[in-house]
């Protein structure tokens, strides 16, 4: 169910043929399967899910898993990191275009919301904050303890 309001916001069009949609729980299915091989190739017994937002990324999954009964969901069942948190402590700004902004990241603001860019510019402020705290984390513990 998807509300005129969202739709509007978002500026997706759902019955676009460019969209290539496939039913939701073969959507499901490919991604646990796709997520489930490359943890074992890292020897990962559970991915954490990224996102920007991940506390509703992590309900639409496990809602999803309900409701299709799909089974092995490679996430961890209660453990995420959201990127908009840590945008807050790192950047001071939620938004993720205000994030990009802030860590110098170019963010186009008419490919928002489209899941593949905002999956892709998510992915790069979550590396720009973990790179940053890498680069600080020595001085960090000072001011932690």
């Amino acid at each position: 169910r998807i509300t005129p309001e969202a739709l509007a916001f978002t500026g997706i069009n759902p019955d676009s043929e460019l969209r290539q949609a496939v039913p939701e729980t073969v959507a499901f299915q490919d991604l646990f399967g796709e997520v489930r091989q490359r943890s074992k190739a890292h020897e990962c017994k559970r991915a954490i899910l990224v996102g920007h937002n991940a506390h509703f990324d992590h309900g639409f999954i496990r809602a999803a898993e309900t409701r299709h009964q799909l089974k092995r969901n490679p996430f961890h069942s209660f453990t995420s990191i959201d990127t908009a948190s840590l945008a807050a402590l790192v950047l001071g700004h939620t938004v993720l275009a205000e994030a990009c902004r802030r860590a110098n990241i170019g963010f186009d603001a008419r490919q928002a919301h489209s899941a593949a860019y905002d999956a892709e510019k998510t992915a790069e402020l979550f590396c720009y904050m973990v790179n940053l705290w890498g680069k600080y984390k020595d001085h960090a513990k000072d001011l932690i303890l």
